[in-house]
């Protein structure tokens, strides 16, 4: 028998109380998320209610100096509560409760491609046997809206005859989007001229029979083997350029697009860029004075006095924590206001780098902290609508000292390409040389990576003839 050994190690291990993992998550929730979160905070809690007011919690800053995080540092349970509910607030009226539901009504699911495909298959007036084999079908095409097996298989699998396949498949290529039911781009693309009458046109020759070379941008070479101009040819890739490669792109398969944004930059009377948050429609929160009132009565039971104070002590930490959310992305908001200011102004070119670590020290924050802050998180800025940690990115120093993000470089890059004659379209080389002269070094291998980034195709393939 073989021996047993009993040994005790002792170590030590970081736990996260409950409370401390509800506010994690807290801060972590876009806007939408944490309107569910109190919600469901709502209906669990008795002694949460929702005084339905709006609360501006912003409003302090316009007395004090926007950087001070001095009000992140405080504590103390009653001064929460009088940041929320004192003298900040305005009344909750019929026309805001108004805009509120239409803002919910506002947030629909789009249809799905197979929704779409689904409505038309049921408006079809065809034999059950074909509808069925449609169906099977709609099943198997993929985000695309192509086959994502042969047909042959699909027939075996589901036991459904070739000819009876070939009919619900023909009826499934009718459909709109055109395109879809193709095994391919390639069909698809001869899908969608066929549907505009142009089963002989040269465009659809040329997606027949030269596809690899149209591709590779090879304009002689198709001419050749069509007996036509490279000015034809060029005009029939524009043409085909115009088809789309993927029917299904304008269906979201993964539901509801929407994005609301959590902090808007905005300029005050006086011309300066000033954020202020959009948690307006929000539930304001507060706990019910009646069960803080039963809690000293006489003649409550232990245990229902007990499940009153763990009930209270949950409720003020979520208000706690639903209040240090929206100080904290607004702290960092101004921030980035303040460290940003030229993008703000004048663009994605002017996006400096910036490190969540740089903002965390200069707000007295741990860098994990503000990384949670902004996941998830979006900017309405003069820029248009940006993900919060867009703006934190590492990036290059041009031979005059100045500093220009990694998104800087590829909207010189992009900058560049635009202005390029198509007939001698830019190397990875010539761009390098080309950011050099503005300042910018950046190895040839990182253009070709920032390129790739761009969906900018290389240059052998951007040559026009035309």
């Amino acid at each position: 028998m073989s021996d047993i050994f009993l040994h005790q190690n002792l170590s030590q291990q970081q736990t996260l109380a409950p409370q401390m993992r509800k506010s994690l998550e807290i801060l972590q929730s876009s806007t939408l998320e944490l309107t569910h979160l109190i919600q469901q905070a709502i209906e669990t809690n008795p002694v949460l209610e929702d005084i339905t007011e709006m609360v501006s919690l912003d409003a302090e800053n316009d007395s004090e100096d926007a950087d001070s995080l001095d009000h992140l540092n405080e504590t103390d349970d009653d001064w929460r509560d009088r940041s929320i509910l004192e003298g900040r607030s305005t009344p909750w009226t019929t026309e805001d409760e108004e805009r509120r539901q239409r803002l919910y009504d506002s947030i629909v699911a789009p249809v799905t491609l197979q929704q779409h495909l689904q409505q038309q298959l049921d408006l079809s007036m065809v034999d059950p046997d074909i509808r069925s084999a449609a169906q099977a079908i709609l099943g198997n095409l993929d985000d695309r809206g192509f086959l994502d097996l042969p047909l042959r298989d699909l027939g075996s699998r589901m036991e459904i005859s070739p000819k009876t396949l070939g009919k619900a498949l023909t009826l499934v290529q009718s459909f709109d989007p055109a395109g879809v039911g193709a095994s391919g781009i390639a069909e698809s693309l001869l899908l969608q001229l066929e549907r505009k009458g142009e089963k002989d046109s040269i465009e659809y020759r040329i997606v027949r029979d030269h596809l690899e070379d149209l591709a590779r941008k090879r304009h002689p070479q198709i001419a050749k083997a069509l007996g036509t101009t490279v000015e034809r040819v060029t005009e029939a890739a524009s043409r085909i350029g115009r088809l789309t490669p993927n029917p299904g792109g304008d269906f979201n398969p993964t539901g509801n697009p929407y994005i609301l944004p959590d902090v808007v930059i905005e300029r005050d009377d006086e011309g300066r860029l000033t954020a202020r948050l959009t948690g307006e429609h929000l539930p304001n929160l507060r706990i019910n004075d009646f069960y803080k009132d039963m809690i000293g009565k006489d003649g409550i039971d232990t245990k229902a006095r007990q499940f009153l104070r763990d009930q209270i002590r949950d409720g003020r930490s979520l208000i706690r924590s639903i209040s240090l959310r929206q100080e904290t992305i607004l702290a960092i908001a101004h921030k980035l206001i303040e460290r940003q200011k030229e993008f703000f102004e004048k663009g994605p070119r002017f996006l400096r780098p910036l490190t969540m670590n740089d903002v965390a020290d200069e707000l007295d924050l741990h860098a994990t902290t503000v990384s949670r802050a902004v996941a998830g998180k979006y900017m309405l800025t003069p820029q248009g609508l940006m993900e919060m940690r867009s703006f934190f990115a590492t990036g290059y120093q041009t031979s005059d000292g100045a500093e220009v993000s990694n998104a800087g470089v590829r909207e010189a890059i992009q900058q560049l390409v635009a202005n390029e004659n198509p007939a001698k379209p830019l190397s990875d080389e010539s761009l390098m040389k080309g950011l050099s002269k503005q300042g910018i070094k950046v190895a040839r291998r990182t253009i070709a990576k920032y390129r790739e980034q761009l969906g900018i195709l290389p240059s052998h393939l951007r040559k026009s003839y035309s």
